[in-house]
């Protein structure tokens, strides 16, 4: 196996993976001219994955990664978490986003939120493996940095003193979800030989 689907069309998304797990051809959506809608109805980071991989895989036959991933803010009961990237409305920019987080918090009280990432390896329909990982942080009313997408302008990081966005490239894919998850699957891949 030296080439996996993707399932996304999220370029941020390929970008962050590319660099993580980097000794195979990682290939989106779009270069595979996949265009059928794909139907995220499950509650849960991990099932929104595999639904995810399972449609993907049915057009291919062959092995698919699916990321599903969000925000979880504690004061909004850990929204909007598997609804992230619609929160608000589906037509809303990144910016216009976070904004709508921001203008349902109380700032006066619990900020505390988690990224969240379930990364899931689809190889065949008897061979699947699940990556889930988070990253703790906080919810800051004052947007910073550019390097990232989404909500990470408004992630704050106690360690770093810095938000989601503020941080490098290396930075980021050290403490990431995504960074996490993505290294537990490629010890994965590299310890069984895939």
């Amino acid at each position: 196996m030296n080439e996996i689907i993707f399932a996304t069309f999220n370029n941020h998304k390929v970008y962050e993976i590319n660099k993580i797990i980097n000794n195979y051809k990682i290939v989106s959506l779009k270069e595979v001219n996949f265009t059928d809608e794909i139907i995220e109805n499950d509650n849960t980071f991990i099932g929104n994955s595999l639904i995810k991989c399972k449609a993907v895989y049915e057009c291919y036959k062959k092995p698919v990664l699916a990321d599903d991933s969000g925000i979880c803010v504690n004061q909004l009961n850990g929204d909007p978490g598997i609804h992230s990237a619609r929160y608000g409305s589906p037509e809303f920019n990144d910016k216009e986003r976070y904004q709508f987080l921001l203008s349902r918090l109380d700032k006066n009280k619990d900020l505390s939120a988690s990224f969240v990432c379930a990364l899931v390896l689809f190889i065949n329909p008897n061979r699947i493996y699940i990556a889930q990982e988070e990253t703790k942080g906080s919810i800051t009313f004052n947007p910073k940095g550019n390097n990232g997408f989404g909500y990470d302008p408004i992630f704050y990081l106690s360690e770093y003193d810095k938000t989601m966005a503020e941080l490098s490239d290396e930075e980021k894919n050290f403490i990431s979800h995504r960074g996490k998850a993505a290294r537990i699957l490629k010890k994965f891949l590299e310890e069984n030989k895939i």
